[in-house]
């Protein structure tokens, strides 16, 4: 459990968005640590920028002051509409929705021994199990989830597409960053939204 791995749960797209290909896009990091939203923000824009996109960073767009404290619906609306005389035509948001703690538990079989397909041989090592104890390591379990809307529609058919990820053991904040970016652009060139990059 010493690197963080991403890994998609769940997804859905609006069928009247099959063929929706995003060209202006704001992205948006929803979290207090403030770095981790900008490498986040920073990164996924030049996956984008790579594939013809232009994209930006909600951190570099939005003003301080709606940055800065909890906004209303109205005030939402009114930044949707300096968006959209901006030129842009999509958001992309991402969120973590909570957080597992969980414990994984090694008995310590030497992976020398991984190999072993006869049962009387198996279950001689697994015995250790339970004559000599191996240990607990508590790691977390981020679930975020990351959505596209398309916000020229003025109905509440606005989203386009929506995927749900586990981020396991974040520890390292520049690897698990580069972890999910990889695992939502791979989702978006599977979908079809973005095209892939064979650089």
């Amino acid at each position: 459990m010493g690197c963080a791995s991403t890994m998609l749960t769940s997804s859905w797209k609006s069928e009247e968005y099959a063929t929706y290909r995003p060209k202006n896009i704001l992205i948006v990091g929803v979290t207090q640590n403030t770095i981790a939203r900008m490498k986040y923000e920073e990164r996924l824009k030049n996956e984008f920028n790579k594939r013809g996109i232009n994209a930006s960073q909600s951190s570099l767009i939005f003003e301080e002051s709606f940055k800065g404290s909890k906004q209303t619906e109205e005030d939402i609306d009114q930044q949707v509409n300096k968006l959209l005389d901006r030129g842009y035509e999509t958001i992309l948001i991402s969120a973590v929705r909570g957080v597992d703690e969980r414990v994984s538990y090694s008995e310590g079989i030497p992976r020398a021994y991984w190999g072993v397909w006869r049962f009387g041989r198996r279950y001689y090592l697994y015995q250790d199990v339970y004559f000599e104890p191996g240990y607990y390591t508590k790691y977390k379990v981020y679930h975020i989830e990351t959505s596209i809307y398309d916000i020229k529609s003025e109905t509440e058919k606005s989203l386009v597409w929506v995927g749900s990820y586990d981020l396991v053991n974040p520890n390292d904040v520049d690897y698990s960053v580069n972890r999910y970016v990889n695992a939502v652009v791979r989702s978006l060139e599977d979908e079809g939204m973005i095209p892939r990059n064979y650089q």
